[in-house]
């Protein structure tokens, strides 16, 4: 089982809430795990999964443990467990010539003008890709689309359709999702504007406004996605939502007085080891805290429930103390830098599934003025 990544959303808000009693998912067969027919056959999401569709004649694929052909882990582009269940799709973000396929779902209910809602789904870089991106598209609408096209589903293409009316927002994410073995969790929030019935997820851009990163396989096929689990509920506190989208810190993704949570810096399971894509978010954050001298650090450790308290409080501070050795490592001084571990008293999911608690594994960062208060310990 793969565990999870969070890629905010750069340009709108990058916190992170405990979501206490989940509102309902809007996505109806959200994993992707009720089928009409077993697939045995490339490019046939459409007529096989329950309740999707495809707004376009991209071929998007269907994986399930029933099948032969189209099974799991291993297909054609390479190997992937499924995050939860037995079923995950496959989808071409980028590839030559334009090429583009999208997933489409009608939502259980329309969005509610002014409400804000949260957006995730998790994806893995297929192995036999050349390319990875970091932008996705996620476009409502007010009826299906059918558009006789395979190429990207650009904003001339949706609009070229009349009568009907969009509501589109594309995720920025920190770095590029190349990461071949595990799930990436993709999140974002959404401001309704009450005629989103129809979702639809994709790379919405071309070829040259998309940007990539070679993986060195040179296997000339784009830039290939497994996609799992899809979630769009109410989100549970909007109005500290708005709130926060006011304040004017808005660089790199960094807000100040803002609780976040680290986007690579989910662990596995009893480790604190910091991934490579881990270590280049936290150059990032380096990069801006070095501009400004009057801006410290406090971090906050976090462990899933399994083990003791003891050690999962003992963890939970390694975990810190990791993020801090690295920034030292960097140059920043540990005296801009307090700490604390919270063990596994701060849930932001649920521990009975793995997907939660590898959500539950993180560290949190608050980036304020020095001398302005602090919540967490020096060390």
């Amino acid at each position: 089982m793969g565990f999870t990544h969070i890629c905010r959303r750069i340009v709108f808000l990058a916190c992170f809430f405990p979501l206490g009693v989940l509102a309902q998912n809007l996505i109806p067969n959200p994993g992707f795990e009720l089928y009409r027919n077993c697939p045995r056959h490339l490019g046939n999401f459409k007529d096989d999964v329950a309740l999707w569709t495809t707004p376009t004649d991209g071929s998007t694929d269907y994986f399930h443990l029933c099948s032969q052909h189209m099974g799991t882990p291993e297909n054609f582009n390479g190997a992937q467990y499924t995050l939860e269940g037995n079923g995950y799709a496959g989808f071409y973000a980028f590839a030559p010539g334009d090429y583009r396929e999208y997933l489409q779902v009608k939502l259980k209910s329309p969005l509610r003008k002014g409400m804000s809602y949260l957006l995730s789904f998790h994806v893995s870089l297929a192995e036999r890709s050349d390319f990875a991106i970091r932008d996705f598209g996620v476009l409502f609408s007010s009826a299906a689309l059918s558009l006789n096209t395979k190429k990207a589903l650009t904003r001339g293409k949706r609009y070229s359709i009349r009568g009907n009316t969009y509501n589109y927002q594309e995720i920025s994410c920190a770095g590029f999702i190349n990461d071949t073995s595990r799930w990436i969790r993709v999140e974002t929030e959404i401001q309704a504007n009450g005629s989103e019935h129809y979702l639809i997820l994709g790379n919405d851009r071309s070829n040259k406004e998309t940007r990539t990163r070679e993986t060195r396989r040179y296997s000339n096929k784009g830039a290939y996605y497994y996609i799992d689990q899809v979630e769009l509920r109410e989100h549970p506190e909007p109005n500290l939502v708005a709130d926060l989208s006011r304040r004017d810190m808005d660089q790199g993704g960094f807000r100040l007085d803002s609780l976040q949570v680290f986007r690579s810096l989910l662990f596995e399971f009893d480790t604190y080891r910091l991934s490579g894509s881990g270590k280049e978010e936290l150059k990032s954050l380096y990069g801006f805290l070095v501009t400004d001298p009057t801006l410290e650090l406090h971090l906050g450790g976090h462990t899933d429930v399994t083990g003791t308290a003891q050690y999962n409080q003992r963890l939970s501070e390694r975990r810190c103390e990791a993020v801090v050795s690295y920034l030292n490592g960097l140059g920043m001084p540990t005296s801009r830098i307090r700490w604390q571990g919270y063990g596994a008293s701060q849930p932001v999911a649920s521990n009975n599934t793995e997907a939660g608690r590898s959500r539950n594994r993180r560290v949190e960062f608050v980036i304020r003025k020095i001398g302005s208060g602090a919540a967490n310990r020096d060390n």
